[in-house]
């Protein structure tokens, strides 16, 4: 389906940029009121942000929007991203709305909605409000104009949930962690679930300016987090993302442990309790992971890249638990979205059961060497449909008889074909990634 604004996680660009602009969010919070209240007065919106700067002018801009088109509106202010989606739920309103570039610089920003119900809206919704984009904007009349009104306990009822999904019979005390905010939406939040379950935090990461989200801090920078780990000498370390929906984690010695890693050991817990018929990942999760659930009982299944298609296929095989390796975990008995909080909650829930440290927990896995290799594209190429390359992929398969694989992904933001080959052993798999990504420039140089 052909978009024109809303990407697989709404709508995103730099800050300034069509659509990233003022104008721009006056008439999505309308378009989006229009769609979410049929056109009739009433209902109303939870609104949330991030910490980067340019959060105040949108959340100002959307508010106008959803009030002229009669939709009162429930300011939450700096949340996470699944926080929003629990307060949508909570509070009854018709929708959600995220001002976050999740991971992103500050530079950039956007926009993204959840349903009633707490999940991202279905397609045929978004290309409603795509329709009205389209339209001149109108507005109510004055009687029926929105009303905005700041919830003040938004983070108190978050926390609240937080806790709640960690066993009541557990507790974190004797644990000292440190806890990477990124800057970033949990900053006010994450420090206080953990330490009001007992563990003896250190915040990190937990100052932000508006500017410095996600800066050489967080999930995907976590080499402040490893040297803060071994310097307070804490049990281990928690790293989130801007908007607080990733998450990976640091073990005693300074290791990372990404989320393919924190996925098996959550599912290791649940498989104990006997909780868990399976795990959903996706094409680019580990094989070492596969193969560690696998060897437990644990059947695997893979979707394709984005949360919201580890969902979807959660949802068909009605399984509790998926996610991705960026530390995006599902952990759909506890939400209804990736919740990096929570997640954490779960690991921590193995370790304080269990009496094992972070480093043993995950030793049950071996993650396989794994090579990608970019291979740029002049024009639009059909990769599954060339032949040669087709060939290549069989002779690569064979090669690694069972004891690797690889996998071709043409990018969804760039010109290029994502050539990955991974298995047991580094050289090999370097090898066979070498010999794809020569056969797929080969075959692209064939059909120009």
């Amino acid at each position: 389906m052909g978009r024109k604004y809303f990407g697989t996680d709404g709508v995103r660009g730099k800050v300034g940029d069509f659509p990233i602009t003022p104008e721009f969010m006056l008439k999505l919070g309308w378009a989006a009121g229009r769609v979410l209240s049929h056109g009739t007065h009433g209902g109303r919106v939870v609104v949330g942000k991030d910490t980067r700067i340019s959060g105040y002018m949108f959340e100002s801009a959307l508010e106008a929007g959803l009030s002229a088109a009669g939709l009162d509106i429930r300011l939450l202010g700096p949340m996470p991203t699944p926080a929003i989606a629990y307060l949508t739920r909570t509070l009854r309103a018709s929708a959600g709305i995220v001002i976050s570039a999740s991971h992103n610089p500050y530079e950039d920003n956007g926009i993204k909605f959840f349903s009633a119900a707490g999940t991202k809206l279905p397609d045929e919704v978004e290309s409603a409000i795509e329709e009205e984009l389209d339209r001149a904007m109108t507005m109510v009349p004055s009687a029926h104009l929105g009303k905005a009104e700041r919830v003040v306990d938004a983070a108190g009822r978050y926390i609240e949930f937080c806790k709640s999904t960690f066993p009541n019979t557990l507790s974190l005390s004797g644990l000292r962690i440190v806890v990477d905010c990124a800057n970033g939406a949990t900053y006010h939040v994450a420090p206080n679930v953990f330490r009001e379950l007992g563990a003896d935090v250190v915040a990190i990461g937990a100052l932000p300016d508006g500017l410095n989200i996600n800066v050489d801090c967080g999930s995907t920078q976590p080499a402040l987090l490893q040297r803060t780990v071994l310097e307070q000498q804490a049990d281990l370390g928690i790293a989130l993302d801007g908007d607080g929906d990733r998450v990976v984690m640091v073990d005693q010695g300074g290791e990372v442990v990404d989320g393919d890693e924190l996925l098996f050991i959550i599912a290791g817990e649940r498989h104990r309790r006997g909780m868990l018929p399976g795990v959903v990942g996706t094409v680019m999760s580990n094989l070492g992971m596969e193969h560690a659930l696998n060897a437990v009982g644990i059947a695997f299944e893979r979707a394709r890249v984005g949360d919201r298609y580890v969902l979807e296929r959660m949802s068909e095989l009605g399984w509790p638990l998926g996610g991705e390796s960026s530390g995006h975990i599902i952990c759909r008995d506890c939400t209804t979205t990736g919740d990096g909080i929570v997640s954490a909650l779960q690991v921590l829930s193995a370790v304080a059961s269990t009496g094992r440290s972070l480093a043993e927990l995950k030793a049950g896995m071996r993650k396989y060497p794994q090579t990608m290799i970019n291979v740029p594209l002049a024009r639009p190429f059909d990769v599954a449909a060339s032949v040669s390359i087709q060939e290549a992929v069989q002779a690569a398969e064979s090669t690694f008889a069972g004891r690797g694989r690889v996998l071709l992904r043409p990018s969804g933001t760039e010109p290029l074909v994502r050539v990955m080959a991974e298995g047991e052993d580094t050289v090999l798999v370097e090898r066979v990634a070498a010999e794809l990504a020569e056969a797929v420039r080969e075959a692209i140089v064939r059909a120009d």
